[in-house]
């Protein structure tokens, strides 16, 4: 790929993609065998945190049987990207904030060809990943059943990822 952008090979499910400043990025880590969970109910708990975080904010959002994501239109705003080892899942969703799309112009988003990228902020100026990260933290735990919140690691204090926000672990594998 041209640009000064590095590309860095990766161990999770979902083609190519990429991950900048102002795109929420949250980690998942759960056994799946413990919770009940197959991929596709993963998937599916995934692109329905976000569906229904973006309808907080008065965005009408939907996933596609064919493509996994959240697209709001035929824009694909939320990417998912997983791996799945002995019973535990690992990686998780990419959700873009106020970032800057060009880079995505480089590359087949997910394997799609043509792909159009959206941005929260297309429709909320005021989005930032700061105020996005707690309604979206708040979501999927309502959907995972509030889950001991002990288990939810703040990162971006010790990390070289800024919008890496949390790593969510429960029933760790």
């Amino acid at each position: 790929m041209p640009g000064d952008i590095p590309v860095i090979q990766s161990d999770r499910g979902g083609q190519v993609t990429y991950h900048g400043p102002g795109q929420q990025v949250m980690y998942v880590l759960l056994n799946l065998k413990r919770r009940k969970l197959g991929v596709r109910e993963l998937v599916t708990l995934l692109e329905q945190t976000v569906v229904n975080t973006l309808a907080e904010l008065g965005i009408e959002a939907h996933p596609r049987a064919d493509a996994p994501g959240v697209y709001v239109g035929e824009k694909k705003i939320c990417s998912l990207g997983l791996r799945i080892r002995r019973g535990c899942s690992f990686h998780g969703l990419a959700l873009n904030v106020n970032m800057d799309l060009s880079p995505f112009l480089r590359i087949n988003p997910c394997g799609y060809a043509g792909m159009e990228m959206a941005k929260i902020s297309q429709w909320k100026p005021e989005a930032t990943t700061n105020n996005i990260a707690p309604r979206l933290l708040e979501n999927i735990l309502a959907l995972l059943n509030n889950p001991d919140t002990s288990n939810i690691l703040p990162l971006n204090s010790i990390h070289q990822w800024p919008n890496l926000h949390w790593v969510i672990t429960h029933n760790t594998c």
